[in-house]
């Protein structure tokens, strides 16, 4: 029985056309080091590739979470610091103003410097990074202290996500750093008291304020150590995810990537096979494949 020429044609295309295709993915391969460029290359694989990618998607942005609240941390400690430093200072000017020897005058000149402790203070409550401030709880737009040491923030610290249902508070509640207005653990108030004692030359008053001073260095230490705590459950949490993500991403390329070498060969086999099947075909039908077409 003979065969029309139309069906030799069909055949003759149908067959050059699969090989194109087998040396086109096997070129895409070795330009992408990639075994899956397409759904149907492997359609298991590239689901557990996608899921793999979400996963690293996420790891990355626990990081960039982690970097920040980092920042926050280290910026409240390096606040905290400072503030102790104040405390010191002015438990110093106190030891110094509550002897016998000091006169009205002098303790009058003290309390122009507790005032500027006071201003150096309120400017510390009020510390930004980035233009967020640290000691506002979550209202980290919100300048947390005036001047006369009225709180404006609220009594939730701002947070950050290091894990799925894992949270670190990285900001302050400001209140319960610096105290609460009017009592005697609110720090301006004991400053404030500290000054008035000055200028009227009260030495009782003075002595009074050392005490107090001496509790808000102790609860500044313990805010701090506190901060301590925070970064290192941070670095953990970071090495956690740092050696998560070499996991997955040696996972991911174990599904991906293809051996090079092996691709290298096989797109070079795809290419001699595709060279024969054309001058094979230019033989059977004695004519140019390019006429044909």
């Amino acid at each position: 029985m003979r065969v029309a020429n139309t069906t030799i044609y069909e055949m003759v295309k149908f067959n050059l056309g699969n090989i194109t295709e087998e040396l086109n993915k096997a070129s895409n391969v070795v330009s992408t080091g990639k075994r899956i460029n397409n759904l149907s290359d492997d359609p298991v694989g590239l689901n557990q590739a996608l899921i793999i990618k979400s996963t690293l998607a996420n790891i990355e942005q626990m990081d960039r979470n982690i970097a920040f609240g980092k920042t926050w941390l280290v910026a409240s400690e390096s606040a905290m610091n400072h503030v102790q430093d104040l405390i010191s200072d002015t438990k110093s000017l106190c030891i110094q103003m509550a002897t016998a020897t000091t006169s009205s005058a002098g303790r009058a000149s003290a309390a122009v410097t507790v005032q500027n402790t006071i201003d150096q203070m309120v400017s510390l409550a009020n510390t930004e990074l980035n233009g967020r401030y640290i000691f506002a709880g979550s209202k980290t737009d919100t300048t947390p202290f005036d001047q006369d040491g009225t709180y404006n923030g609220d009594n939730n610290p701002f947070t950050i996500n290091i894990g799925r249902n894992s949270t670190v508070q990285v900001g302050s509640d400001g209140e319960a750093v610096f105290g609460t207005a009017g009592q005697d653990n609110d720090i301006f108030k004991t400053l404030e008291d500290l000054k008035t004692a000055l200028t009227n030359d009260n030495v009782s008053g003075i002595q009074n304020a050392m005490t107090r001073l001496d509790n808000h260095f102790d609860h500044i230490s313990t805010k701090i150590s506190d901060l301590g705590s925070k970064m290192i459950r941070m670095e953990i949490k970071g090495n956690i995810l740092q050696t998560m993500d070499i996991a997955n991403t040696e996972r991911l390329s174990n599904i991906e990537d293809a051996d090079i070498t092996e691709a290298i060969i096989e797109l070079k086999q795809k290419e001699l096979a595709y060279q024969a099947a054309l001058a094979s075909s230019a033989k059977v039908m004695n004519l140019s494949l390019i006429d044909y077409l």
